[in-house]
C-alpha cells in the first residue's frame, strides 16, 4: 500500500511551525504572519529567545515557497 507523502505549506498569513518558544519571540516583536518577515535581517531575529538556527531555517524555507527571504544584513 502506498501512502501519500506529507506536504508542507505554509500560508503567509500565518507563520510556520517553529515551535512556541520561538513563535513567542516572533509575535512579541510585532511578527504575526510570515510575510511581515520578508526582507527582515537575519540578525535581527536571531537575538530573539526561542529563534535559532533551526527556527531560522524553518523560517527562510517557508519564504522561499513563496519568492521571498530573510535578508543577510
Amino acid at each position: 500500500m502506498c501512502r501519500p507523502t506529507a506536504v508542507v505549506t505554509s500560508s503567509l498569513d500565518a507563520l510556520p511551525k517553529i515551535g512556541a518558544p520561538a513563535t513567542r519571540a516572533l509575535t512579541s516583536a510585532g511578527y504575526t504572519t510570515l510575510r511581515e518577515l520578508a526582507g527582515v535581517p537575519r540578525s535581527e531575529l536571531a537575538p530573539l529567545h526561542g529563534v535559532g538556527p533551526k527556527a531560522l531555517g524553518i523560517v527562510q524555507a517557508a519564504l522561499e515557497a513563496h519568492g521571498l527571504g530573510l535578508t543577510l544584513d
